[in-house]
């Protein structure tokens, strides 16, 4: 049962050092600055990127104005549409060369397969007109492969 309090204490300085830490307050959208104002007229000045956080996280309302710009229905430009088209065109005609190469492959096999069943069946019939000719009468000329 130790173990259970020990993890739980360690998750709990992990929360707090997260709270306490002023990067975090960065990334946090607020919820009523310049929900009815413009919201281009509250953007304070970009902030200087000198660490590494400074390039993950934005501020409070860059953050807001990003959800309230791009919602979850929100209309997409025509760059994006064609964007997406094109890449909806592009997977449609990959789809359609593997299933064309797929068929000339089965059209392939098959065509092979019926001539190789072609030439066992004469194969097989010359066999069986050899083995029945009594050399008094001339060999049938009937369904023979003129070469």
């Amino acid at each position: 049962m130790s173990w259970t309090y020990t993890t739980l204490l360690a998750l709990l300085i992990v929360l707090l050092a997260l709270s306490l830490s002023p990067e975090a307050d960065s990334a946090a959208v607020p919820s009523s600055i310049g929900s009815a104002k413009d919201p281009q007229a509250e953007l304070p000045p970009p902030a200087c990127t000198a660490g590494p956080l400074k390039r993950i996280f934005m501020k409070e309302a860059d953050a807001s104005n990003f959800f309230r710009r791009r919602s979850r229905r929100g209309v997409k430009s025509q760059d994006e549409i064609n964007a997406e088209q094109r890449q909806v065109l592009a997977a449609d005609e990959r789809k359609r060369e593997f299933h064309e190469e797929k068929r000339n492959e089965f059209e392939n096999y098959a065509e092979e397969e019926h001539d190789e069943q072609d030439e066992r069946t004469r194969e097989s019939t010359e066999q069986w007109r050899e083995f029945h000719y009594d050399g008094m009468h001339p060999p049938q000329e009937y369904n023979r492969h003129s070469i």
